[in-house]
């Protein structure tokens, strides 16, 4: 039997819950897209922007009118909700679906247009408010999945919000589906949207009680049938350079500049441990800020590795190059502050290894070719994880995120609602 015919013949044998209503998803994400959720670094409330909220009290707003009753925005900006088990069975694990409702920083969120181009035959996607922005095949390669599909993009201006509007628009419109088929058993399952995941503080002020579960899925990855079981570790560290003041009319031999001293370490940098420089497993050390004067400079790292142990190795080259270059700046000082950020979920993963199993069983009865792999970055799963709820991340058919060529496929949106759909129904048949 050929591989597609394997999973096409176990969707029909596992798509017994027939749906009495029609996908929703596009719908909805087709809504959500337009209101601005731009989260902002500098910011230090919780959220870091109110009109994240905006979209909050939408997606609670239609949740009570679902009929889950206990939907609720609280003062953090996070969304809770619980749809009720509906199974005869008592000791059914409870499970959690969490995505994030910011997008990020790096591209405007404003004024949002989608558009959807209906039966992508392969020829060039062409953004009409900036012709300059086109999609093609070779610079998209999962394009070449999706003829026949339809694809969504922004118009050209914005980015779209696939990242994370998809994951929380399949997650809505599961939520319907389960209210809306009772023929779909399955225990209690806890539903989370945060707030300012693009600026790593999206579990900060989640409650865990509140969510009262076992696992979690967080459902915020690429390619239809993906799943992510491993995040990057990762550390920001701060270099802070004393540089030697002096008037510059009067500063040879005197003036020590603390701005020329950071950007001759950044310029030292290795190419092979720079995110334009690595792939795949490799880890790397990335300068994403400098700020100062003469007297003091800031350069802010992000340091990243799928091995924790290497996050150190990596802290130790600015060590050694700061030195290696002071040694030409006499009277010049410097400090160098490492903060974790997150850690590899596997690390939590392995030790319940039905989690993982159970969602890559959900995909493949989805009728989709599942696959296990890495992600070159951390997910609110990564910290969930460690917080006691172990939490893959499961695809939402989002690309190209973070820029204007941002897009998903709407029968990709529709699969991960059946994935979703159908992990209910495994916890609840494995209990």
């Amino acid at each position: 039997m050929l591989l597609t015919e394997k999973y096409s013949t176990l969707h029909r044998k596992y798509m017994n819950f027939k749906l009495a209503s029609r996908f929703t998803v596009t719908e909805r994400f087709l809504k959500y897209v337009v209101i601005d959720t731009q989260s902002d670094p500098e910011s230090l409330t919780c959220p870091s922007t109110d009109k994240q909220k905006d979209l909050g009290r939408v997606l609670v707003a239609e949740l009570l009118e679902m009929g889950i009753t206990d939907a609720h925005l609280d003062e953090h900006g996070y969304v809770y909700a619980t749809v009720p088990g509906n199974t005869d069975k008592a000791n059914v694990p409870v499970i959690c679906f969490c995505s994030h409702m910011d997008t990020s920083p790096d591209c405007s969120g404003a004024g949002v247009k989608p558009l959807i181009h209906k039966n992508y035959q392969g020829a060039d996607i062409v953004l009409p408010d900036d012709p300059t922005q086109v999609l093609r095949m070779d610079e998209h390669p999962d394009l070449k999945n999706q003829i026949g599909h339809d694809i969504i993009t922004a118009s050209g201006n914005t980015l779209l919000g696939a990242d994370n509007k998809a994951g929380i628009a399949e997650i809505m419109d599961a939520c319907y589906q389960l209210m809306q088929n009772p023929q779909i058993k399955h225990g209690d399952i806890s539903i989370l949207f945060t707030p300012d995941e693009e600026i790593g503080r999206g579990v900060d002020k989640a409650d865990m009680q509140k969510l009262g579960a076992y696992a979690g899925y967080t459902i915020d990855g690429e390619s239809a049938g993906n799943m992510e079981n491993e995040t990057f570790s990762a550390d920001g560290a701060k270099l802070i350079i004393r540089g030697i003041s002096s008037h510059p009319g009067f500063a040879k031999g005197k003036m020590q500049s603390a701005i020329k001293i950071a950007g001759q370490i950044v310029a030292a940098l290795p190419y092979d441990l720079s995110p334009e420089g690595t792939e795949a497993m490799e880890g790397f050390l990335h300068p994403v800020s400098i700020s100062g004067h003469v007297e003091q400079a800031e350069v802010d790292f992000i340091i990243r590795d799928f091995d924790d142990a290497k996050l150190i190795e990596h802290a130790d080259i600015i060590h050694k190059l700061t030195e290696l270059i002071l040694k030409n700046h006499p009277g010049c000082t410097y400090e160098l502050q490492v903060k974790e950020q997150y850690r590899n979920m596997k690390n939590v993963l392995d030790q319940h290894p039905q989690i993982v199993e159970y969602g890559m069983e959900a995909i493949r009865r989805a009728g989709l070719d599942a696959r296990l792999c890495s992600i070159r970055g951390g997910t609110d799963g990564s910290r969930l994880s460690f917080m006691g709820l172990p939490c893959p991340n499961i695809f939402a058919g989002e690309h190209a995120f973070h820029g204007k060529q941002e897009w998903v496929s709407v029968q990709d949106m529709q699969k991960a609602v059946e994935t979703i759909l159908h992990l209910c129904t495994i916890w609840e048949e494995r209990a």
